[in-house]
Parts: C-alpha cells; structure tokens; sequence
C-alpha cells in the first residue's frame, strides 16, 4: 500500500502509536481508517464494507448503528455529563447498574466496583487479594496464580496476569508474586493416549503441586478466564473447572473469574462462569457490557470480600483505591440501556438459536489443509493453522500465515485478527444466520488463497 501525502494514513503514521501493531511495518503500511458502522459491517474510508468478524476487539455486540444506545448517551451528556463517586458521592445511573448487574450475578455477589477497562478491573481485583488477606490477618497468602496463554490485560499488574509471551518480553514483566500454571488447551498440550478428563485431572494436580512448592499459606488467589479467548480461543476440558476449584477450596484460596470477554452472552449464557460451573470470589467484566459504545468496566465481589473492606475503612479511615471516571454518567447509562436491550431482545436466547450454525461451520473447516484444531463456544470460535496436521507441527512465526490469512480476509470483507497461530472470530451477537453464513464463506476463500500462498513459497 502506497500512503498518499497529507492522508489519514498518513497522518496516522506520523502521529499515532497503535497497541498491538508492528511499529515498524506500520510506518510503511500506515492503518485501515474506518470511518462508519452499520449493523455487523463497518465501512472504511474508501468505502469498502467489511464484515466485523471479531466484533471489534470482542466486544460491540450490538454492532455498529443501535441508536438506543446512542439516545443513552446523549440523554445523560444533557443532564448530569460528569459526575464522580469518589468520598461518598453518586448517581442514578451507577446505583442503577449496580443493581442490575448483582441481580444477572451467576453466584451470590454483593457489591460492584466501576472502573474504565478490564485491565483495571483486573487490576482491581489483584489489589483486593492482597488488601482482603491483610484485612483478615494472613499478609504472607500474597501470590496469585494464572495461566500460560491467559489474558487479563495490559496494567503492570494485568500484564503480568496475562500469560502470553509478548506482553512481557522486554517489560520486564511477570511482577514478583504472580505465578503461571498450565494451559488448559488439550488439542496442543494433551499426552498422547490421555483422554480429555485425564487432562483436567493432570492440570489440577499440576496446580496443587505448584501451590505446595510455593507454600499454601503464601498463595491468595487464581485468576480465570472462563475461556481463554485472546490466548486462541481454549476451552476447558470437561470436569477441569470441577477439579481446579476442589484443589482452590482445599486451600483456601480465592477464585476471580475473568469475564471481560465471556460475560452478557458471548458463550449462550448471561455469564461464562455459568457454561463452566465457576463459583467465583470476584467477577471482573467489560467490553460487552456498553457493547462498546463507552468504555467501561466493573468488579464484582462477594460479600466475604466485602466485609474486609469494610473492616480496613474501619481502621484506616478509608478505601483508598478509585479512578476519576469509575461510574461515570454517560458510560453507567449507556451500560444500563445495553442490559436492557439484553433482556428485552433475548440476545442470549438469540446466540442459542445461531450458535449452533456458528459452530458447525467453525468445525467443517478443520478439514482444511491449513487447520489443525477448529474449537469454539458459543458465537466465539478459532482455527489454528498448522503446517502439519498429523504431527501439529506449527508453522515458523517468521512466515505469517495467520498474519496472512488474516489480510486475505480482509481483501475477502472480513476484519479479524490473527493471533499466534490462531485465526479467530468473535462477531457481534446479533447476527443472523445468513451472516454467519456469509462470513464462513469469505474466510474460507481467505483459508483457500493463503495455503495457495504458503504452497507456493515452499512453507509445507
């Protein structure tokens, strides 16, 4: 791509530092300027309409034009703009969605924090382990536990949550006290012979023999996705949750469910921790719950955390942790109206009734030369590319294929986004079936072109 004079890409190269983008290639390529939505689709500055195939960054599920939202927004810009929560203060709007979002909780919560990201959220929630055990008298039960391949953010602190190579390489990130255990991912990591519960039972004995060489009275939480989106879309094996939540409660150790991208409906439930039978401390959510349309995050926590914080206000005179724009206005009330187009237009219902298609189209396309596992739940689903599909050897990362099967569907009128290996979609939930359709159609001619590619550069 040529980036003309004085364009928006070109101004765009000049000016902007883009997250998760080659730095270097951008300055030559500049960006993909989108300039309007309509429904699932989004429409770029020359006029060429895509399917959004990743709803965004998983996250505007109610696609691109849903003027509810943006009445929401205006109505509550024109009465209260600005208003924080800080020392007491509050609002309609926030009390309201606090309300709503305690009543949808999977398991008994009593509380919600808001903040602005699910970096924070999770952020948050780290910081709460380590306040609720000085609260109740353990300050050694400090270290926290996450997984390879989890994501949780990008914070110092949610960073280092997350598990994935690149988001600590040359960060100087994992922080002391955060600590990696196993990926659940039995295409990738099960031994031969093994069945898929064996698995499960193999990661919660690896867990506990992690919790025992640190020290049980050193270890506060675990952090979860319900499944594991960014990392490739890995979805537990059956009894995994079952087994890791007996070795947590054997040793007394809180369980935050990381629902930023599983939360209001992605998976066919209302939250992830109900598909998988978590039994959640904490709850952290995002994305999904403005379907984007303002930037928003919450904590939930249940009534045993609490009370710590109860108890340490007692003491210290205050709960000193907040963010400018925790509750704000505009963002509780867009939250608020997006819950009720939830609930009124049945959307979990809706991702029942199509995620079937969804996923069988997802599977069909494991017989591609270029996929070896195709997995999914729900409206979320990835291929991995392999350039061997008996052995799953993976291709070199130098090579690109997902890299290049991503920009062949983009050429194709699908955005998505290759990570790893991984060629995911996450579309917004309201689509149609006809869409769906569409969408499998175009990203397997993208498939199509790319092993022609990788044939012909001698990369089999």
């Amino acid at each position: 791509m040529t980036i003309l004079p004085n364009s928006l890409e070109a101004r765009d190269a000049a000016f902007v530092l883009h997250p998760y983008t080659n730095a270097s290639q951008h300055l030559q390529d500049g960006p993909l300027v989108i300039s309007k939505g309509e429904g699932i689709y989004i429409i770029d500055s020359d006029g060429n309409k895509y399917i959004e195939g990743l709803g965004g960054l998983f996250c505007a599920s109610l696609g691109f034009s849903e003027q509810r939202l943006v009445d929401a927004a205006m109505r509550q810009m024109q009465e209260l703009p600005f208003y924080h929560s800080f020392g007491g203060k509050s609002h309609e709007t926030a009390i309201e969605l606090a309300e709503q979002l305690i009543r949808l909780a999977p398991v008994p919560m009593s509380k919600v924090f808001f903040a602005n990201s699910g970096s924070e959220a999770n952020d948050t929630a780290l910081k709460l382990v380590w306040y609720y055990h000085n609260a109740i008298g353990k300050p050694e039960k400090k270290k926290v536990i996450s997984r390879w391949r989890a994501y949780h953010g990008v914070t110092i602190a949610s960073a280092s949550l997350t598990g994935l190579p690149n988001n600590h390489r040359d960060f100087d990130l994992p922080i002391d006290g955060v600590l990696h255990t196993d990926c659940p991912e039995y295409y990738r990591y099960g031994l031969s012979g093994e069945t898929e519960e064996e698995f499960a039972t193999r990661c919660a004995a690896s867990l506990e023999d992690l919790i025992l060489a640190e020290g049980p009275a050193t270890i506060g939480a675990f952090f979860a996705e319900p499944l594991m989106a960014s990392g490739g879309c890995i979805v537990p094996p059956p009894t995994y949750y079952d087994k890791i939540q007996a070795v947590l409660r054997k040793y007394d150790i809180l369980l935050i469910a990381d629902e930023v991208i599983c939360g209001f409906g992605r998976l066919g439930t209302m939250f992830g921790s109900e598909s998988f039978g978590m039994q959640p401390d904490m709850i952290s959510m995002a994305k999904q719950l403005s379907a984007a349309y303002q930037p928003i995050s919450a904590l939930m926590i249940n009534e045993k955390v609490h009370a710590a914080i109860v108890a340490e206000s007692e003491k210290i005179g205050t709960f000193g942790h907040g963010f400018t724009y925790s509750g704000h206005p505009v963002a509780t009330a867009v939250a608020l109206e997006t819950l009720k187009i939830y609930e009124e237009r049945d959307i979990v219902g809706h991702v029942q009734n199509v995620a079937p298609l969804f996923q069988r189209r997802l599977r069909a396309l494991a017989e591609h030369p270029l996929v070896g596992n195709a997995r999914g739940r729900g409206l979320i689903g990835t291929l991995e590319l392999v350039r061997n599909k008996e052995t799953k050897e993976p291709f070199n990362p130098a090579n690109g294929v997902a890299i290049h099967a991503g920009k062949r569907a983009q050429a194709h009128g699908v955005v998505t986004r290759a990570m790893g290996d991984n060629y995911s979609l996450c579309p917004p939930l309201i689509i149609t079936e006809a869409q769906i359709n569409d969408m499998f159609d175009r990203s397997e001619k993208a498939l199509d072109d790319t092993y022609t590619w990788a044939r012909a550069n001698n990369l089999y």
